[in-house]
This record gives C-alpha cells, structure tokens and sequence, in this order.
C-alpha cells in the first residue's frame, strides 16, 4: 500500500477523541483506533494538545481531517452544543495547524459520517457511486446530528437535530441520549423517532434516511417500529464513521 492511499481522520466528540490512519481506496483502517478523553472543559487550547498526541501516537505526518461536533463554516465553529462555548468564532483550521504543524480541515461530525457512508457504507450503490437523490444521515445519539446530500453532493452544517418540533428541540426528545434519561423502553421510544422522522420527511421529501449514532447499533431494538414512507437504512460504518469521513474530506480537499 502507497503513502498516497492513506488518509488521517480524527473524531471529536463529546467524551472522547479518536484518530486513525485510513485506507482512502477501501475506507478500512489501517491502523489501530486511539482514544483519548475529550478534556474538561473541552477549550481550543486543551482539544489542540489531544490532537498533537493523536497524532504523535500514529507518527502521522501528512495533512488530516477533524470531525467536530459543531457548525463549521470554511474552517470556523459556529456552534458549541457539547464543546466549551469558547470555540465560537475560533478559525479551528488555523489554530489546528498552527498546534500540529500540519495541514488541517475540519468539518461537522455527522456530515463526516454520511460522507463515509456514501462512499463506503449503505450510501454506496455496488458500482461504488452514491445513492441517487436526497439522502439524509442521520446520527442518534447524545444529540441528533445530520448530513444532507444530494446526488452524493454534501450540504453541510444542516444541523437537523436542533428543528423545533411540538415546542422542544427535538433531539432534547427524540435522541438516544433522550431515550436513556427518560428511562424509555425502544417500543416506548420510537414513537418519539417517528414523530421526527415524519417531520424531517415533510419538510426534505428524503429519497433515504441513513441511521447512525448510538441507536444503531441496535437497529433490530427500533426500526421495525418505525412507518414512514421514506425507507430507512442502519448505518455501517458505525464508530469508524467520523474518522474515515474526515480522512476523506481532507482528501477530497487537497485534491
């Protein structure tokens, strides 16, 4: 395998920071996953010194992408939901290649995972090219993340996790996180999905939703509970998502 084939993805979430070495022409890592815990409180200064020891960790030395948990416009947060309020604002790209001394680029965690998906996941037709139409991610866990693509093409920063529906933020409702707090069974709780979900079909006329995050790994536990019109798929990429969709953003950038 040639150095041109690889790719280095890093995933940021709420509890833990995780980064491997991947495979661009299959999306299999190539090297272990690490882990280190996102530090308390989770600030540009501190996450930029787990990212040098990600990095350390795997001697990686080329350009590399960062799933974020956040809008992220041309390399700037614009949001701060599980990560310290003081990244808004902040140019991540910048100060992540100024920490690391690499080239850096950053987007939103879930549009991360829906571009593994449609490359390499439940996205992808066999002949490798993505599912036609309006696809939505989807990613149900301590939040409700989303990427939107079209023809493949990404929208990003949609953040669909944050509509307003029945009066509430409906990830505060309809999230596994959500599931868990309020003590719900999964037949308890996917009457809360579907109400989302049909309001999401509603407003996108989706031609797929791609389910991710937490919830699918049970997939069995909830879908077949759930009747909307539009098919549903579990994702497939599952905890590699983030990272081999940021290796491949980087990628798809630097092309």
């Amino acid at each position: 395998m040639n150095d041109a084939a690889l790719g280095f993805g890093i995933d940021i979430g709420g509890s833990g920071m995780k980064a491997a070495i991947v495979d661009l022409s299959t999306g299999e890592l190539a090297s272990d996953r690490y882990r280190i815990d996102t530090p308390q409180p989770a600030t540009p200064e501190a996450m930029g010194e787990v990212l040098c020891e990600l990095v350390a960790h795997h001697q990686w030395s080329g350009p590399l992408g960062v799933a974020f948990p956040a809008v992220v416009r041309r390399g700037v947060v614009g949001s701060a939901a599980n990560i310290d309020k003081s990244w808004i604002d902040v140019d991540a790209d910048a100060l992540f290649t100024e920490v690391s001394g690499l080239d850096v680029h950053m987007l939103n965690d879930a549009d991360a995972a829906g571009i593994a998906e449609m490359r390499f996941g439940v996205g992808a037709l066999p002949d490798g090219s993505p599912w036609p139409g309006v696809v939505m991610m989807l990613t149900f866990g301590t939040g409700i993340g989303s990427g939107l693509f079209v023809d493949g093409i990404l929208v990003p920063n949609t953040e669909l996790g944050h509509l307003e529906l029945d009066g509430h933020d409906a990830e505060s409702k309809a999230s596994a996180k959500a599931r868990e707090r309020d003590d719900l069974s999964w037949k308890e709780w996917a009457p809360r999905v579907e109400r989302y979900l049909r309001h999401v079909e509603a407003l996108f006329s989706p031609d797929l939703f791609i389910v991710g995050g937490g919830a699918s790994k049970k997939p069995d536990k909830w879908l077949p509970l759930i009747d909307i019109a539009t098919p549903i798929l579990p994702a497939e990429m599952a905890n590699n998502s983030g990272i081999v969709g940021a290796a491949l953003a980087m990628h798809d950038v630097s092309a």
